[in-house]
């Protein structure tokens, strides 16, 4: 019997399609198409995609959005046990508000070559100086989160 493709195989890919469901909402608003979730145990405790510019807050990255609004719905800054998926490789402010709230695990898709502060540009989270280590996994369900990025490029580079 074939396996049914539209059938996520593991939890960390169920998850990261949430967030790119996020990440697609972003591109409806032509922000970068960029989403994520926190998750602790089997719920979805805080989402987020990024509005920098809607928003007028240069801190609106998705990751940010999504800890704050999990930051909320837990009443406490301190988001132990959970982890964090997002649609593209975090940026060094991101690693840091995921450090200071302590997040357990980060889970990403798509590489960022060019900021990524977790394995593209600096390895930052495997610092020894920081208070807090967070494990990762990379490349979930890294081609859809790359194509949704490139098409969206794309798109603006063709001005439409």
């Amino acid at each position: 019997m074939a396996a049914d493709l539209d059938t996520p195989k593991s939890d960390d890919e169920r998850w990261m399609q949430e967030a790119l469901l996020l990440a697609q909402q972003a591109a409806d608003v032509d922000e970068v198409p960029v989403g994520a979730i926190v998750v602790q145990g089997e719920q979805i405790i805080g989402s987020g995609f990024n509005q920098p510019i809607r928003s007028c807050d240069p801190t609106a990255h998705a990751e940010i959005v999504a800890l704050r609004s999990a930051s909320q719905s837990r009443q406490n800054y301190r988001l132990p046990e959970t982890t964090l998926y997002v649609t593209l490789e975090p940026c060094t402010m991101c690693l840091g508000a995921m450090i200071h709230a302590r997040v357990g695990r980060l889970v990403f898709g798509a590489a960022e070559p060019r900021a990524g502060a977790i394995v593209s540009q600096a390895s930052l989270v495997d610092a020894q100086y920081f208070n807090h280590q967070l494990s990762y996994t990379q490349g979930v369900l890294q081609d859809e989160c790359s194509a949704l990025l490139q098409s969206f490029f794309r798109s603006r580079r063709k001005g439409s």
